[in-house]
């Protein structure tokens, strides 16, 4: 019956479709509810895991001391990641204009929040145990598997609960840095990013222009 698809469908559709990175928009003076935070880790947790393993671990960070000392790494990490990226690179796929001005738009809006993280009421940092970079390509994929499937599961969860989250990396490129500041045990356990967490401004959100289906999909072979 169509009309019973739609109604089970559509509130996940909704959610899985106007989940954005949100940064402009969050409200960096509302406090968030520890309780919501917990409720969407909650829910993360029933993300698939490799081997049922379950070695993932969460850092949240609401102090406001060390949250200023995350922002600094995260700044200087940015900082690094723009200079290698300025390097000779391979050619990619040439943007549209359409592609080239939301390019602009999101470059806008990472800076926006480069220059206020220290002030978004909660950080994230997802973190999956063990080396995820060391071993063959299996090994890492079932690594990084094992816990980005959580971290979307938690962005999605707190879209649901007027949340805005955002996927940043950038720490990364001084991850032992960070691991010292939160106390996590770098040789053993491994930050995968680091997600800002707020209540939105707003929550108008829409799907986002993307490329065609039939321009990335490949049926049966490539």
């Amino acid at each position: 019956m169509p009309g019973v698809s739609d109604a089970l469908h559509d509130p996940v559709d909704h959610v899985l479709t106007t989940t954005r990175a949100v940064r402009r928009r969050l409200d960096l003076d509302r406090p968030v509810d520890p309780a919501l935070v917990r409720e969407c880790l909650t829910a993360a947790l029933q993300a698939p895991t490799g081997g049922n393993n379950q070695g993932w671990h969460f850092v949240v960070v609401t102090d406001p001391s060390t949250r200023g000392g995350v922002a600094e790494v995260f700044r200087r990490g940015a900082i690094a990641y723009a200079e290698r990226r300025d390097k000779p690179r391979a050619p990619r796929r040439t943007r549209t204009d359409a592609e080239q001005a939301a390019r602009r738009r999101v470059m806008a809006s990472a800076g926006y929040l480069f220059e206020h993280l220290h002030r978004v009421p909660v950080l994230v940092i997802p973190c999956i145990e063990g080396r995820a970079g060391a071993g063959t390509l299996v090994d890492q994929a079932t690594a990084f598997g094992s816990i980005l499937p959580a971290v979307w599961s938690f962005m999605l969860a707190a879209r649901a609960r007027g949340l805005g989250t955002s996927w940043t990396t950038v720490h990364l490129e001084a991850e032992q840095e960070t691991a010292e500041l939160l106390g996590i045990p770098w040789e053993t356990v491994t930050q995968v990013a680091l997600v800002p967490v707020a209540h939105t401004v707003g929550a108008d959100f829409k799907p986002a222009p993307r490329r065609r289906l039939d321009e990335v999909l490949h049926w049966d072979r490539w």
